[in-house]
C-alpha cells in the first residue's frame, strides 16, 4: 500500500496521520484518436498524480492523493458517442463539497491535478475561495509544463505525440498499434483574433478533426514518455513538496 493513496490507505493509518496537502486528479471520459483508451486522461492524471505525490511524501510532506474524478467538461463533443459531459456548475457542486470536507477536517491545502483541457477550475476557484477563506486552493495542468518542447517534436494537443507517448509508458497494454491511429489532423477556426490568443470561442470538435485526435502521434515512443512522465513527476513533486511544508502566512516573497 502506497501511503500517499487515499484508495490504498486503511482507517488505522489515516486517523493518526496529519496531512497537510490534498491532490485531486481530475480527468476526462473521452474519444482520444483510435488508438487510445477514452480514459486516457484520468490514468494520466492518476499516474502523474501518485508519481508526485512519492516524491512530496519521500522528502517528508504529508502528502494524500484523492481518486480520480473521471468526468470533465466536454460540451464540444455532445456529438461524440459516449463522451461524458460534467457541466462547471457541476464541478463547482463537487468541488463544494470536496472542499467543505477538507476544511471542516481542518485539512486547508488543496490541489487539483488537472489531465483535461476541457476543464478549467480558476473561476471556481476563486468563487470557493471566498467561501472557505483558510484554504488555499490552486490548479494544476501538467500539459501546459514547458519542458515538453524539449522532448517532442510535435506537442500537438490531443492523442498526439505527447499523450501517446505519456500512455506507452503508464498503460502500453491499453493502446493500439500506431499504425491503427488517424494523423490527428485539424481544422482551425479562420478568424486572426483566434490565431493571435485574444479571441476565443468553444470548438466543435467534429467540425475540426476527423479522428478526435489534435496532433500526429506517429513519433510517439514509450522512451520520450518515460523521459517526460520522470519530468513532470519531479516538477509538480516538488511544488506539492513546496505547498505542504509552507506555511500559508509564508507563501508571498
Amino acid at each position: 500500500m502506497r501511503p500517499y493513496i487515499l484508495a490504498e490507505t486503511t482507517w488505522k493509518t489515516v486517523k493518526e496521520e496529519h496531512y497537510q496537502l490534498v491532490v485531486l486528479p481530475w480527468g476526462a471520459t473521452e474519444a482520444h484518436n483510435y488508438h487510445l483508451p477514452y480514459a486516457t486522461d484520468n490514468i494520466e492524471a492518476e499516474a502523474i498524480s501518485a508519481g508526485a505525490a512519492r516524491i512530496a511524501w519521500e522528502k517528508g510532506a504529508k502528502v494524500i492523493v484523492l481518486p480520480v474524478i473521471p468526468f470533465g467538461v466536454n460540451t464540444g463533443q455532445f456529438d461524440v458517442t459516449l463522451d461524458m459531459n460534467l457541466n462547471p456548475s457541476t464541478q463547482y457542486a463537487i468541488l463544494n463539497d470536496v472542499i467543505e470536507t477538507l476544511n471542516r477536517q481542518g485539512i486547508y491545502k488543496l490541489i487539483i491535478l488537472n489531465s483535461h483541457g476541457g476543464n478549467d477550475f480558476r473561476q471556481i476557484l476563486r468563487e470557493l475561495g471566498l467561501k472557505y477563506p483558510k484554504m488555499f486552493l490552486s490548479e494544476v495542468n501538467w500539459y501546459k509544463v514547458k519542458d515538453a518542447k524539449t522532448i517532442f517534436e510535435d506537442l500537438g494537443e490531443h492523442a498526439g505525440e505527447v499523450e501517446t507517448s505519456l500512455m506507452m509508458h503508464i498503460k502500453p497494454e491499453l493502446i493500439l498499434p500506431l499504425s491503427e491511429a488517424g494523423n490527428g489532423t485539424a481544422r482551425r477556426y479562420k478568424f486572426n483574433a483566434m490565431h493571435e490568443g485574444w479571441g476565443w470561442a468553444e470548438r466543435r470538435w467534429t467540425k475540426v478533426t476527423a479522428d478526435t485526435g489534435i496532433g500526429n502521434p506517429a513519433k510517439a515512443t514509450v522512451e520520450k514518455g518515460e523521459k517526460f512522465f520522470n519530468l513532470l513527476t519531479e516538477k509538480i513533486g516538488a511544488f506539492l513538496y513546496e505547498v505542504a511544508t509552507t506555511e500559508k502566512e509564508d507563501f508571498y516573497k
